[in-house]
């Protein structure tokens, strides 16, 4: 295997991995590219293309709670979108989703303007300040589940839709600011964390096409970008229910520090 085949092997395997932990999968994948030598936009286009593959991981495996949604749009009335039931989970992935669309585009467009003006040095410690915010914000919110709603409904929507769209920021974790949000709306933790991943699967398909549309497969032939794919899809498959089981137990709102600082660290580093 050579050397890019390899890389490619490595960072759809951490892709599997990263995806389903708070600590911002694209952020860490960048930083690990940019430490191998790619530059800062190849870095954070590939990440971002790799989240395809595991949203193939997150559509199979949540496929019964899918069709259970779907199974509800024969029957969804604007006026009833927020009622209750599996008709309030499918208005709040619509909305959220475009919520999603709109304020990602906007992030992408910031996010490619900042990243062509930075060195690997200074992307790789303006990650390290990411993460250590999205720790902040999941240390605020961890202990602060009330619980008692129900449904979500159209604030929910567009709150935590907007909130995945800056995720496509590398550093700011999906997973960790989209399920905060819904504890502090006042969602249970299974809950939150059922809408995050839910919603996590039509964002994480429109920021990979979004990639392909605008610069085509990044930085690697065809057949590497295939193989990471392949690869993050199947080890996405098989351990987002342990990692998901983990992230109930564990506070990785201090990981996220941790890798913060380390990242600040290593970015003045690579600066000096």
């Amino acid at each position: 295997m050579n050397r890019a085949a390899l890389v490619a092997v490595v960072a759809g395997a951490l892709q599997g991995v990263f995806e389903w932990l708070p600590i911002s999968s694209e952020g860490n994948i960048t930083v690990f590219l940019t430490a191998l030598g790619s530059s800062p936009e190849a870095a954070v286009q590939f990440s971002l293309f790799l989240h395809v593959g595991t949203a193939l991981s997150a559509t199979v495996y949540y496929r019964g709670e899918l069709t259970d949604v779907l199974s509800t749009l024969p029957r969804w009335r604007p006026g009833e979108a927020f009622d209750g039931g599996e008709t309030a989970t499918l208005s709040f992935l619509a909305v959220a989703t475009l919520a999603s669309g709109v304020v990602g585009l906007a992030a992408y467009a910031t996010l490619e303007t900042v990243v062509s003006a930075l060195t690997g040095g200074a992307l790789v410690a303006l990650i390290g300040v990411l993460l250590v915010a999205t720790g902040v914000l999941q240390r605020v919110a961890d202990g602060f589940e009330f619980g008692g709603r129900a449904s979500p409904d159209l604030t929910d929507a567009v709150l935590v839709g907007a909130l995945q769209g800056l995720a496509i920021l590398p550093g700011v974790s999906r997973s960790g600011t989209t399920a905060s949000a819904l504890l502090f709306r006042g969602h249970d933790g299974p809950s939150s964390f059922r809408l995050s991943f839910l919603l996590s699967i039509p964002a994480a398909l429109g920021a990979g096409i979004l990639v392909l549309l605008d610069t085509g497969i990044p930085s690697v032939a065809p057949v590497e970008a295939a193989l990471a794919l392949g690869t993050a899809a199947v080890v996405g498959y098989l351990t987002i229910g342990a990692l998901m089981r983990v992230v109930k137990r564990v506070p990785f709102w201090g990981v996220c520090l941790g890798l913060g600082a380390l990242a600040i660290l290593g970015g003045a580093a690579l600066a000096v």
